[in-house]
């Protein structure tokens, strides 16, 4: 949309519509004034909650000229982008932000901001309540057409996120390695049309490209975290039980961000807390030792699994995290519960958030010679991880984990660990 110099060119000369916004950005001493946070929330939301849209920064609105932006303010600008997405508006919102020149009116090439919105599959509030697009404006929702709005963004999520396609990725930017994988050994069908049918690949309902889908990007592409940058592990390993007061910093003994393909997340999150825990070794009466580890790893196998398999990929700026303390593991996953699920309900029922996802990993092979010997593959369609996560880490430890939700936003699970003073 609006993606070239010409059209943008074109577009300003014409003036704002429905699909563009212009605003001039004005700055006091080193702080951008204007546009503030607030106003820029509300123009992104609006175009999301109506047909999608381009915001220009840098280009003044009344004159249709372009004015540009210093080099040196770039940074600042974007910045506010992004906290005006992440921190203004409900749920977030994830644009495309490009840096380009465009020439203004002598012919002097200057520095202006692209931020292009797509349609959402949700339904956005911002500072100035639910907006909407209309002509050059933005306006509140009507009651009765927000209730019919909520209601068409439902229906519109029943094609899942992850099967949505990513916006500037191209099929370029999946590797054939990582997606054969999962394909026939023979098939007559065109890459595109076989990675259609692996839900890998989609129709950009704007232009009629195919592109990699989230699903796609998440198992088969080596640069994912580059289109979906949260789409990692946060692991740290701490010394201590306890989150020391505020101005101290906990010690790290050690940290990891892990990405990658989501089958080679979890065996290296999974490797990580087999590297941090302690293992004690308890001596027998009749002799020799027996080893007890911290935690038992294919209770962590399913936890991980869980994690990165069901999280709510479509929340920007949130990521996995996974913390190791010397009496616990907290693993925390982005998103609320999926359908009327309840932690409650957890160990009883099975809802999968990401369709595409969990039948992609439960092809995956788990290439770790002692997590395989519980299955084959790495995701197991049964629903019985929460059972095992919480029957084996109580076998182990004496105490059953734990499930709690962070502002209806984030899961935790609290897996504690087994005594590990030697006797």
């Amino acid at each position: 949309m609006l993606a070239t110099r010409s059209e943008l060119l074109e577009k300003i000369r014409l003036g704002e519509d429905s699909f563009l916004e212009l605003k001039e950005v004005k700055f006091a001493g080193g702080k951008v004034r204007g546009p503030t946070q607030d106003g820029l929330a509300d123009e992104l939301a609006a175009f999301a909650n109506s047909a999608g849209g381009v915001l220009l920064l840098g280009v003044e609105d009344s004159r249709r000229e372009v004015v540009g932006i210093e080099l040196d303010r770039l940074d600042a600008v974007e910045s506010l982008v992004r906290q005006a997405c992440e921190d203004a508006i409900k749920p977030p919102l994830a644009p495309t932000i490009e840096r380009l020149t465009l020439p203004d009116i002598s012919g002097v090439e200057q520095a202006v901001i692209r931020v292009e919105v797509r349609r959402s599959l949700f339904v956005h509030q911002s500072p100035g309540g639910y907006l909407h697009r209309i002509g050059s404006s933005k306006r509140p929702v009507p009651p009765d057409q927000l209730a019919r709005l909520f209601q068409q963004r439902s229906q519109s999520r029943l094609i899942r996120f992850d099967e949505t396609p990513v916006i500037r990725a191209t099929l370029d930017d999946l590797d054939e390695t990582l997606w054969r994988r999962f394909a026939p050994a023979r098939s007559p069908d065109a890459k595109e049309i076989l990675l259609g049918k692996l839900a890998m690949a989609a129709r950009d309902e704007q232009d009629g490209e195919w592109r990699p889908t989230v699903a796609g990007l998440l198992m088969g592409s080596r640069t994912t975290q580059q289109f979906l940058p949260g789409a990692f592990i946060q692991a740290v390993a701490y010394q201590g039980r306890d989150v020391l007061p505020a101005g101290e910093s906990l010690y790290q003994r050690d940290a990891q961000n892990i990405g990658g393909t989501l089958d080679q997340q979890i065996l290296d999150a999974c490797a990580f807390v087999r590297k941090n825990m302690r293992v004690a070794a308890y001596k027998h009466t009749q002799g020799g030792r027996e080893d007890l580890p911290q935690f038992d790893m294919l209770a962590v196998f399913e936890a991980v699994t869980n994690a990165v398999a069901h999280r709510d990929y479509s929340m920007a700026g949130t990521k996995v995290r996974l913390r190791l303390f010397d009496d616990r593991l907290e693993l925390f996953s982005p998103g609320m519960l999926p359908n009327t699920m309840t932690t409650e309900s957890l160990p009883f029922r099975q809802a999968a958030r990401n369709e595409a996802l969990t039948s992609l990993l439960a092809r995956c092979p788990i290439d770790d010679d002692k997590l395989a010997t519980h299955r084959q593959h790495i995701m197991d369609k049964r629903g019985e991880g929460v059972s095992i996560i919480l029957e084996m880490s109580e076998r182990l430890s004496g105490k059953r984990p734990e499930y709690s939700l962070n502002d209806d936003s984030e899961l935790k699970l609290t897996i504690y660990a087994a005594g590990t003073e030697q006797e």
